[in-house]
């Protein structure tokens, strides 16, 4: 199931999931109607794995905050940290691919990473 989200439920979907794919998108977006349904198809294959969508005429001041310029555009929180953030449609075998990295990544060397680049 694909989960709409809004500026309320925003926050508490990202930290209260492990792994969140969020599709930034729009209903006027050619690209963005194409890829939906391999957007859904994909979340059907990887229960373990949060999928949400956000409307960007709806939720602008999300959209915003993450300075999303192109739709639609994949972002993918790990523990509640953008390990992924690419403007595009990914052909599925591609989606699930990265969907498989994140799912592999060692998550105390991304914290490592996250902490040297702080100033």
């Amino acid at each position: 199931m694909v989960a709409e989200l809004n500026k309320e439920t925003f926050k508490p979907a990202i930290e209260g999931n492990d792994i969140v794919v969020v599709d930034f998108w729009a209903p006027w977006c050619g690209p963005c109607r194409s890829f939906a349904p391999v957007y859904e198809k994909v979340s059907q294959l990887y229960p373990d794995i949060h999928f949400t969508k956000v409307n960007t005429e709806e939720q602008q001041e999300i959209a915003g905050i993450f300075n999303i310029r192109s739709i639609p555009t994949l972002m993918i929180f790990r523990e509640n940290i953008i390990v992924f953030n690419q403007a595009g449609a990914l052909p599925e075998s591609a989606f699930k691919q990265m969907l498989d990295q994140v799912k592999a990544l060692d998550m105390d060397d991304v914290r490592k990473q996250v902490a040297a680049q702080k100033p």
